[in-house]
C-alpha cells in the first residue's frame, strides 16, 4: 500500500510515494510546465512513473497554492494563474482515474507536521508559512480543518495587530486590503522595510547575514519583523490557543525566530501562563509533498485500494 502526494510549486511539480509508516519509497519532480494540460499530464506522468518503479498503485493527494472554492468547485487564488477558474481536482481524477484529494499547501505542511513531525502528539497544531509571503493551516485531532468556505488557516490575510502610529496605514497587499501581514512578517516584508529605511534592496538573506554581523539597519529590520511576529502569532493564541505552533518557510531556516518568537507573543497573550510550544517543521520542503499525500488516511488508503478498480 502506497500514499503518494504531489506538492504543485510555482517553479517545481514534485510527486513522492510514502508507505504505511511514512517511510519515503521514492519521487520524482519536473519544472511547473507552465501551463493547464501540460500541468494535467506533467501529474499523470509523475504519479504513473512513481507507480510504475515500485510496482503497486496509490491514493493521490495534490498540495497546490490557493484552494478549491467549495461555491463553484474551481480553483482561486493560485500563483499559477493558468489554474484559476478551472477544476483541477476533477479533471487531475479524470486523468489518473481515481478519487483524488487537494489541497491548499500551506495545509499540507500542517497536516504532515501535525502527523510525524513538529507537532507530532499535540492536539491542535497551527502551522505558519513565512516566505515570501505567509499563510498557514489547522489540524484538529489529526484532522485538517478547512473551514466552511475553505478559508481556515489564512492568518497571511489578516491585519497586523496593535499597530504603532507609523503602521496603521500599512502597505497594499495584493489582495486590495492594507495592511494585511503577508506585507510585515514575510521575507517581502523584511526587504520592504530595510529598503524602505535605507535605499538598499537588498535580499532577505543578506539583512540577516548584516544583521548577525551587526549592521544597525539590519537589526533594526529583524527586529521589527520579529515583534510584528510576535503581536501576530499572539493573535492566533488568543483565538485557537494551539498546543504546537510549526514555522515554515524560508524564514524557519533562521533559528532565531523559533527561539526568539515565544518571549515576543507571551507578551501579548491572554493568559497568566502559555505554553504553547514553537518549533521549526521537521520536514522542512518535503512537508508540502507528504503532508499531500496524508490527505489520505492509511485506513483510508487501505479501503480504497482494496476495493475493485471501477
Amino acid at each position: 500500500m502506497i500514499q503518494i502526494g504531489v506538492d504543485f510549486g510555482g517553479t517545481k511539480v514534485e510527486a513522492a510515494a510514502l508507505d504505511a509508516s511514512g517511510t519515503l519509497l521514492a519521487k520524482a519532480r519536473v519544472p511547473n510546465p507552465g501551463g493547464y494540460d501540460k500541468a494535467l499530464i506533467a501529474v499523470r506522468e509523475l504519479v504513473t512513473g512513481l507507480e510504475q518503479k515500485l510496482g503497486a498503485r496509490g491514493t493521490l493527494g495534490v498540495g497546490a497554492p490557493g484552494s478549491i472554492s467549495p461555491a463553484t468547485g474551481v480553483m482561486r487564488n493560485a500563483n499559477s494563474l493558468y489554474l484559476n477558474g478551472r477544476r483541477f481536482r476533477e479533471d487531475l481524477s479524470d486523468a489518473l482515474q481515481r478519487p483524488v484529494r487537494l489541497a491548499n499547501d500551506a495545509n499540507c505542511l500542517a497536516l504532515s507536521e501535525a502527523v510525524d513531525g513538529a507537532g507530532a502528539g499535540a492536539r491542535v497544531v497551527f502551522a505558519i508559512i513565512l516566505g515570501t509571503g505567509c499563510g498557514g493551516g489547522l489540524v484538529v485531532d489529526g484532522k485538517l480543518i478547512e473551514g466552511g468556505n475553505g478559508i481556515a488557516g489564512e492568518w497571511g490575510h489578516m491585519p497586523l495587530p496593535w499597530p504603532t502610529v507609523e503602521e496603521r496605514e500599512g502597505p497594499r497587499c495584493w489582495c486590495g486590503q492594507n495592511s494585511c501581514l503577508e506585507m510585515w512578517v514575510s521575507g517581502t516584508g523584511l526587504r520592504r522595510d530595510f529598503r524602505e529605511t535605507t535605499g538598499r534592496d537588498w535580499s532577505g538573506e543578506e539583512i540577516i547575514d548584516a544583521w548577525r554581523g551587526g549592521d544597525p539597519a539590519a537589526t533594526t529590520a529583524f527586529d521589527q519583523l520579529m515583534d510584528r511576529l510576535g503581536r501576530s502569532v499572539a493573535v492566533l493564541c488568543n483565538i485557537l490557543d494551539p498546543d504546537a505552533i510549526v514555522v515554515g518557510g524560508g524564514l524557519s531556516n533562521v533559528p532565531e525566530v523559533c527561539q526568539r518568537l515565544p518571549g515576543l507573543v507571551s507578551r501579548h497573550v491572554f493568559a497568566d501562563r502559555w505554553s504553547t510550544r514553537i518549533k521549526p517543521a521537521v520536514w522542512g520542503d518535503a512537508s508540502g509533498v507528504r503532508g499531500a499525500a496524508r490527505l489520505w488516511s492509511v485506513e483510508e488508503a487501505r479501503e480504497l485500494l482494496a476495493a475493485p478498480a471501477a
